[in-house]
């Protein structure tokens, strides 16, 4: 009777152990998923600027949105990468692997996502301040704010 309860406990960890992957799994992919949406969004957004009004634009405008546009479609691809390689390399040897490419992916993907955050904000702010040097300087307090309140964070932790 023992080694019936023992081969009970070893297929009821087994189970446990496919659901915790399964649950890594998804939270992967969602969180791929939500960022995709969001950058998705914000390249439409974009890119209707681009279509509609980028005639009324000087030049300077014109540069900055179309580094935008180049920045978001990088982030889209870089936030879309771990559902395809989700695909392509499904099931998987690795899944440590996995979650170190995906989240790799995501990281590098949020350098773009900041910088056409950046320069939106900044091509908002042109018009609204009229001066270009300005509307970079204004543009960049949320990005001082976000690293400040970050460190304070970091530095409430260590002490």
């Amino acid at each position: 009777m023992f080694w019936i309860e023992k081969l009970v406990d070893k297929d009821d960890e087994e189970k446990k152990r496919k659901d915790d992957l399964v649950k890594d799994y998804g939270a992967v992919l969602r969180e791929s998923a939500i960022l995709t949406s969001f950058s998705g969004f914000l390249f439409g957004f974009l890119l209707n600027i681009s279509i509609s009004s980028s005639a009324s634009f000087i030049l300077v405008d014109k540069i900055i949105l179309l580094i935008s546009l180049l920045s978001i479609t990088t982030s889209v691809s870089l936030f879309i990468m771990p559902i395809i390689y989700h695909h392509l390399e499904y099931p998987y040897i690795d899944f440590e692997k996995f979650k170190q490419r995906s989240h790799r992916f995501t990281l590098f993907g949020l350098i773009p996502a900041m910088i056409t955050l950046f320069l939106g904000l900044q091509l908002a702010m042109s018009f609204l301040v009229g001066n270009v040097v300005v509307s970079f300087l204004v543009g960049t307090i949320p990005f001082v704010l976000i690293y400040a309140f970050y460190r304070l964070r970091k530095f409430k932790t260590q002490n």
